[in-house]
């Protein structure tokens, strides 16, 4: 454990942050599972609202710099096949 008061202040930022990282990366992931499960039906109008807010969130994830930008790309390149391969069935 640090001793300065600057340090000791630093550890909780950075505890701070990874929790709030770690939900924001949640957030994403959930969104991908109602994307994928919405896949499956016949509801165009929601999959495309539940697609776009999937996008949202990982760029919103890349600003705020809790995904790199590739990372983030990587994510709807993989949601937007997945999504394509279920709904050609």
């Amino acid at each position: 454990m640090a001793n300065i008061k600057s340090a000791k202040k630093r550890v909780l930022i950075a505890q701070r942050n990874a929790e709030r990282n770690v939900a924001f990366k949640t957030s994403i992931k959930t969104a991908v599972k109602k994307v994928l499960t919405v896949a499956n039906s016949e509801d165009k109008s929601e999959l495309n609202a539940l697609l776009s807010k999937a996008y949202q969130l990982c760029d919103k994830a890349v600003s705020k710099g809790i995904l790199h930008k590739n990372t983030a790309a990587r994510k709807k390149s993989r949601l937007t096949k997945a999504v394509n391969k279920l709904t050609q069935k």
